[in-house]
């Protein structure tokens, strides 16, 4: 299974990005999709998740102007990212977990996001 991310780069404090994170290799059809993140001298840790089914998770920090969606024609999840601030500044890391009873875990390459004051 390989990820590949993009749409990472450089914006002003209020602005947006979108993220895209295809999929590609031996995929299963239950799956949870999802975007964390790791700023510099931090612990990685969870943006947004969504189900096969389109349950979503944000992180509090998020909630209200990150959005994360998947199209599983094309096997691609996204994150639109709005009213971005500063502290949003980190590598994005797309992920996804097959569950089942030896549960599988697959991570991007990473795309960097600054946000400028």
């Amino acid at each position: 299974v390989q990820l590949q991310a993009s749409g990472g780069g450089l914006v002003q404090a209020g602005g947006s990005l979108r993220l895209s994170c295809a999929v590609s290799g031996s995929i299963f059809s239950i799956n949870v999709m999802g975007w964390y993140r790791q700023a510099p001298g931090k612990q990685r840790d969870m943006v947004a998740t969504i189900t096969s089914g389109g349950s979503t998770n944000y992180a509090d920090s998020v909630k209200g102007r990150f959005t994360i969606s998947r199209d599983n024609t094309k096997n691609t999840v996204y994150l639109q990212m709005n009213s971005l601030k500063p502290e949003d500044t980190a590598v994005y890391y797309c992920n996804v977990l097959y569950p089942g009873s030896v549960t599988q875990s697959y991570w991007g390459q990473g795309t960097q996001v600054t946000v400028s004051s």
